[in-house]
């Protein structure tokens, strides 16, 4: 919504729109006054190409006229005392580097909506620890790579003189933990098939779509219908969505198809704003209401059974990687990487038609699935 801001109107401003309302400053291009339903404001910026959102500070502590100057600074590339700012810097600076996107992408969704606004000079690691402790309970892996990206960010900042000191010396990162391996049995995925739909059905709607595709759940919950191709029954993941920056092709199952919900499963007008919501509510929802499941279980491991059980009907690792949208193993050496130029998209789809026939034998209470290269 774009308006035209006034200290009166900030000091009023309430949520409209769900969880958050985005009152955009029709002076400053991009700056907007973000008011979540529980009251609380914060200034943010959605600049760049691509387009990109970072939090330049809370409202009040941070005035109208401060918050313009904030953004007119940053979109100018003269904000050099902030967090952001350095950010900035500092992605240009590694730019040569193959794991740039995926630090970027860690840098922009995990750090500066939560520090970005922060003046460099009062950078303290109680700002990094908060980072760390939005992601280490459902990420424990993801957390010490964003602590590893900060600390690196912050070492470079000091080498080159933008800081005097580390203000991080002494900061323990999380432990480096081991991946999680569970994997929902039958059982588990018919009771939280059914049961989560008590609990809230548009978050219903995403773990089963999640289930029926192996999908990233960040993924899912941004999914806009221009991504959408129903005639030949494909979804498109672009570039700047997937989390490794590659776009990705999923072919949808009669099942997945039918849980799209008219218009996605998205609810916020700017998607990236949407993503990091959704991601929080659905993963809220899996951590506070389970159903008749024993053990805990997280939204990442809706994806890891979905592969799983993929290949326990048979269907090849190269064809779950290509499911999966591992460039790790799909482009692994010179020969998969430079000659094997196949998209494996036939039996992308055939691996996924298996798998929602065997999901809905065991949902319905345990349909007989031949796997590939079974005989009955």
């Amino acid at each position: 919504m774009r308006v035209q801001l006034t200290d009166r109107f900030c000091q009023h401003a309430k949520s409209t729109e769900g969880p958050q309302t985005d009152y955009f400053d029709a002076t400053v291009s991009g700056l907007a006054l973000r008011v979540t339903s529980r009251g609380t404001k914060a200034w943010t910026l959605l600049y760049g190409s691509p387009r990109h959102r970072v939090t330049l500070g809370r409202y009040p502590a941070l005035s109208l006229a401060a918050a313009r100057t904030r953004a007119i600074e940053v979109k100018d590339g003269r904000a050099s005392g902030t967090v952001a700012a350095l950010a900035e810097t500092y992605l240009r600076s590694i730019n040569g580097l193959r794991s740039v996107r995926e630090i970027e992408r860690r840098l922009r969704r995990d750090v500066l909506p939560i520090i970005g606004h922060i003046p460099l000079g009062e950078l303290h690691r109680r700002d990094v620890t908060r980072v760390i402790d939005a992601k280490l309970v459902d990420a424990p892996i993801t957390a010490r790579r964003v602590f590893e990206d900060v600390r690196a960010m912050v070492r470079w900042a000091v080498a080159r003189g933008d800081l005097d000191h580390n203000p991080l010396d002494g900061l323990r990162g999380p432990a480096v933990s081991k991946p999680r391996t569970r994997v929902l049995s039958d059982d588990e995925i018919r009771a939280i098939w059914h049961g989560i739909i008590e609990v809230r059905p548009d978050v219903a709607r995403v773990v089963r779509f999640c289930l029926a595709t192996g999908q990233r759940i960040g993924e899912v919950t941004g999914l806009r219908p221009a991504e959408l191709d129903l005639r030949r029954k494909v979804w498109t993941i672009p570039a700047e969505r997937s989390k490794n920056g590659h776009a990705h092709t999923v072919p949808l199952s009669g099942m997945a198809l039918r849980l799209i919900p008219d218009g996605g499963f998205g609810v916020s007008k700017n998607f990236v704003s949407d993503i990091v919501w959704r991601h929080q509510q659905v993963t809220r929802s899996i951590s506070t209401n389970h159903s008749q499941a024993t053990e805990r279980w997280t939204a990442h491991d809706l994806r890891r059974t979905a592969l799983t059980k993929m290949a326990e009907l048979g269907v090849a690792p190269i064809v779950i990687g290509h499911v999966a949208n591992h460039r790790t193993t799909t482009k692994a050496g010179i020969t998969l990487g430079i000659y094997i130029q196949h998209e494996y998209e036939q039996e992308k789809r055939a691996a996924l038609d298996l798998w929602a026939n065997r999901l809905q034998g065991i949902i319905s209470g345990g349909a007989d699935v031949v796997s590939i290269g079974a005989k009955r």
